[in-house]
């Protein structure tokens, strides 16, 4: 009877580890990405160049980033990004390496695809912390991710860049399932200061 409850002990452990491999969990952190709808959010991002706080929004492929410095709109084809440093409006078709840097969703998926990545050893409690290193040349040489282990939600991203530049991202207040219109992820002039140029770049 002892070793049979052994033998399930060393099993169920067994199975817990390999449900904890960091490729399962990023899938797990897409999928409820994927699954929570329209989610809002509040982010902060820190790095040697300065702080920057907001709120995202996020469905899908779609968001939009709105701070003091910067506002931002992706409906799935065409972005409008408005700067405080320059005071205008650039309206382009982002590449996919240009999304990478702004929306966690396409970010994941290429995470996903052109990664390698591992189990980290600094953790932090209630995440599960995972390393990501390029499988080929990247203008990006390391992230850390850091995954709530009760939502499976992404909580902080730590990348750091070929150039040796590095920023944290830290997203809070997760509200999912938010019922916002399409319009949300279009431009909106009333968000922008009057007068402001738009300048169409596509």
């Amino acid at each position: 009877m002892k070793k049979t409850i052994t033998t399930i002990t060393l099993l169920l452990i067994a199975i817990a580890m390999q449900a904890q491999t960091p490729q399962l969990v990023l899938d797990n952190a897409i999928a409820a990405l994927r699954d929570a709808g329209t989610i809002s959010a509040n982010y902060k991002v820190t790095s040697s160049q300065g702080n920057n706080a907001g709120t995202i929004v996020m469905a899908g492929s779609k968001y939009r980033l709105i701070s003091k410095e910067m506002k931002c709109w992706y409906d799935g084809t065409t972005q409008w990004a408005w700067s405080q440093a320059t005071d205008e409006v650039n309206i382009t078709t982002p590449t996919a390496e240009d999304l990478q840097m702004t929306n966690p969703m396409a970010a994941a998926n290429d995470f996903k695809t052109n990664f390698n990545m591992w189990k980290s050893k600094g953790q932090i409690p209630g995440h599960y912390a995972i390393m990501l290193r390029p499988k080929k040349k990247s203008n990006i040489s390391q992230v850390y991710l850091y995954i709530s282990n009760g939502t499976n939600l992404l909580h902080i991203a730590h990348i750091k860049m070929s150039d040796g530049s590095q920023f944290t991202l830290t997203l809070t207040g997760y509200k999912t399932k938010q019922n916002l219109p399409a319009s949300t992820f279009t431009f909106d002039k009333a968000m922008v200061p009057a007068g402001t140029q738009v300048v169409d770049l596509r």
